[in-house]
């Protein structure tokens, strides 16, 4: 199981929201490049970073994180406000993967058409939901699709890469939503990072005993409850 650390942006600093709230922001640097490349220097195998601004359409952080990517030797997962074909295409020009979200609900054909030309490993879709509903406009806006529908449905396009987030859980260090996450990881030919929750190296080991992917580290990384080092040693 890949370790994933997560450098979220607004405004040009690293930050972590509660529950996705902007609201309530907690502000952990204001070097974004030098936090990358210390967890690189931890030893992650790859970087996901955040557009917050982009996710709720107050700004782009993406000049930034083309710079980051520039700095790093691993592979970078950009996600945020990626909701047309120009961004993504950029953003895939400097990055390994993208994350797309919203968009992936609003117009499948798009979708299909991106995944295509940039081949379909590189197009991660991110399932954020509530109580097993797809959320979508940065978890602002509530679908009636069930998560598990959903994901099958992109698996029959040709989809693999999935980020799967319970919304109600990111930010909290109250552990992972594992009832969704072992439904999600035993659907065939999906992929599935396991993304909000983490609070400690126990949550870790949950995740990878329910087949997942990779996990992200959020807030856990940041108030030093967990150490890359530890994380990589534990599935190792």
């Amino acid at each position: 199981m890949k370790i994933i650390p997560a450098i979220d942006l607004m405004d040009g600093q690293v930050v972590r929201l509660y529950k996705g709230d902007p609201k309530q922001k907690t502000v952990y640097s204001n070097d974004p490049v030098s936090i990358a490349k210390k967890w690189q220097k931890a030893g992650a195998d790859m970087l996901h970073i955040v557009d917050l601004d982009a996710t709720i359409g107050t700004g782009s952080n993406l000049d930034l994180i083309e710079r980051i990517s520039k700095e790093l030797s691993i592979p970078v997962e950009i996600a945020g406000g990626l909701r047309n074909e120009e961004i993504i295409d950029r953003a895939i020009s400097f990055s390994n993967r993208v994350v797309i979200g919203t968009l992936a609900f609003k117009d499948k054909e798009m979708l299909q058409r991106i995944g295509k030309k940039h081949t379909f490993s590189k197009i991660v879709i991110s399932v954020d939901h509530v109580d097993g509903f797809i959320v979508t406009h940065g978890w602002q806006e509530n679908t009636n699709t069930p998560l598990l529908d959903a994901i099958n449905e992109f698996v029959s396009m040709g989809f693999t890469e999935f980020l799967l987030t319970n919304v109600s859980k990111d930010g909290t260090l109250e552990g992972p939503d594992l009832e969704y996450l072992a439904k999600a990881c035993a659907i065939q030919n999906a992929n599935v990072i396991a993304s909000g929750g983490i609070s400690n190296v126990d949550d870790v080991f949950d995740v990878q005993r329910k087949n997942a992917f990779a996990v992200i580290l959020g807030k856990a990384l940041y108030e030093n409850k967990i150490s890359i080092e530890e994380a990589k040693q534990l599935v190792n």
